[in-house]
């Protein structure tokens, strides 16, 4: 069971501890998202802009990778039932196109609202660099 200052009490006993979680407004608070610590999507030694997006496409992206989450659990079920190792390649495999699809729909959506909102303020040329910096880490 986790509460809102993130703290899990499992059946047995063991506790972790996760970042404090928001309600966020766009989902009429039925929905809880981590919060950072800086408020936005870069520490705050690195803040360009405030992390704000489409709140329907962060709806979309938040359902997706409790999809995604729900797919790991069931890979690790499967190695844990000591499935075949060609099928549990498979499913790692469905995980990582799952994972590849959401970064598109995250690159899509900081695409269409912050490089447009860098372009309006501008900005654009920090925002690119930093765009090249993370695509630099996530692309192999």
């Amino acid at each position: 069971m986790t509460n809102v200052s993130g703290e899990i009490k499992s059946d047995h006993g063991a506790e972790s501890t996760l970042p404090p979680t928001t309600y966020h407004p766009s989902f009429h608070g039925q929905t809880e998202l981590p919060t950072h610590p800086s408020d936005d999507c870069h520490p705050a030694t690195e803040r360009s802009h405030a992390h704000t997006h489409n709140p329907e496409s962060l709806k979309q992206i938040i359902n997706r990778l409790s999809r995604i989450e729900g797919h790991i659990r069931g890979v690790k079920n499967m190695v844990q039932d000591n499935q075949p190792c060609p099928d549990v390649l498979i499913q790692i495999a469905a995980v990582r196109g799952a994972l590849n699809r959401v970064a598109r729909m995250i690159l899509d959506a900081h695409l269409s609202d912050c490089i447009a909102r860098a372009a309006e303020t501008g900005t654009i040329e920090s925002e690119i660099a930093e765009l090249k910096s993370a695509l630099d880490r996530f692309l192999p």
